[in-house]
């Protein structure tokens, strides 16, 4: 029976078991260029017996940036800072993929010089980002505005930026991409009747909210292969203004059209909040039935519902999140059934080795 720690197969890569590193923003990048440097690989290296680490969310161009100390993917300097990443980890015998993150209108003008975030269409949501107060150097969540609908005109350019984003993460040493479809940022904006009723090309028709994904899936994998390539979406996301009573056969056509393409792998993301609408065994399972290749799940697993929703065959890994901020050596500990540590919450986000690196690994020994 398929478990946790079966091994699995992705994209050319043998993995010894399922317990993948979900993308988890933790704000850490040099300062001024948002370049990843040494903190950041010893944190990545640390969590290398991951079968799989989803990197941090991270921006494919300034445009795309919402929350402070948040890391590129744009300059000559991001890159250079990510190979000190991929080198650690590879060493360390992990295997990384880059997610990729324009986040819309989840953002503030004060990341744009004044101007206001992009989003498909311009409404007003609750939503807020963590920003850094220059004066003060204390982070804190505040509100975003109501965005600028972007001209049919300047989407090409987001598309190419996406691709370059993906040309540069393949140079900077990294296993492949994930295309951060999610969380109400912008891809998932797109999705949305909530947050795109634009009535040109890209809105309006089930076919037509897909054509933004459509076009960043075929230019990021036509660069650098749909082996390469995956995808995260939410389907039962309802914050952040992002309640759509049309996202569910949505998904499913976007699932038809991953299929087709061949991606690495389809991440859902299931609602983790207490009052969330339940992600139901019928979606699972026609999800399953229209998309073949390897889905990832995360959101509250544990090892018990892991195992579960992998010997149903609805998913072929499972995420964890905050876990691993705490549990360096979490693949090791959820196999021997030790006890995980607490993150600490006031540093999550910003600061330097307290609360990132510090964490310490349990003499468990290596997961079979």
């Amino acid at each position: 029976m398929t478990s946790l720690f079966s091994p699995f197969s992705l994209s050319g890569h043998d993995l010894p078991h399922r317990v993948v590193m979900a993308p988890l923003t933790r704000a850490r990048s040099a300062q001024p260029g948002d370049v990843p440097h040494a903190l950041n690989a010893t944190y990545y290296a640390q969590r290398a017996s991951a079968a799989l680490i989803v990197s941090e969310a991270t921006q494919i161009s300034p445009q795309g940036k919402g929350y402070s100390f948040t890391p590129g993917i744009h300059s000559a300097e991001q890159v250079e800072g990510w190979k000190l990443v991929t080198k650690a980890v590879h060493q360390a015998g992990g295997r990384i993929f880059l997610q990729l993150w324009h986040v819309g209108r989840m953002s503030h003008p004060d990341f744009h010089d004044g101007a206001l975030p992009v989003a498909p269409s311009a409404i007003p949501f609750e939503g807020a980002i963590w920003k850094v107060d220059p004066a003060t150097g204390q982070g804190a969540m505040v509100a975003c505005p109501t965005p600028r609908a972007l001209e049919t005109a300047e989407i090409a350019a987001i598309v190419e930026d996406y691709r370059k984003a993906a040309r540069n993460a393949i140079e900077a040493g990294f296993d492949g991409v994930e295309l951060h479809g999610a969380n109400g940022y912008l891809i998932d904006q797109f999705l949305r009747t909530s947050s795109n009723i634009r009535t040109d090309a890209y809105g309006g028709s089930r076919q037509n909210r897909l054509r933004f994904l459509r076009e960043v899936v075929n230019a990021v994998a036509g660069e650098i292969g749909a082996e390469r390539t995956a995808i995260r979406l939410a389907p039962f996301l309802t914050a952040r203004g992002m309640a759509c009573p049309d996202i569910l056969p949505t998904i499913l056509e976007a699932a038809d059209f991953l299929e087709a393409r061949g991606i690495a792998y389809l991440h859902l993301v299931e609602a983790d909040w207490d009052d969330a609408p339940e992600f139901t065994e019928d979606f699972r399972q026609e999800l399953r039935d229209r998309f073949r290749h390897p889905i990832i799940v995360a959101g509250l697993y544990d090892r018990a519902k892991a195992d579960w929703v992998l010997a149903h065959g609805y998913a072929d890994l499972v995420a964890f999140g905050r876990p691993f901020i705490a549990n360096p050596d979490l693949p090791a500990r959820l196999q021997a059934g030790a006890p995980l540590a607490e993150p600490d919450a006031a540093t999550l986000f910003g600061g330097g080795a307290q609360g990132y690196t510090d964490y310490p690994a349990l003499a468990l020994g290596a997961v079979a």
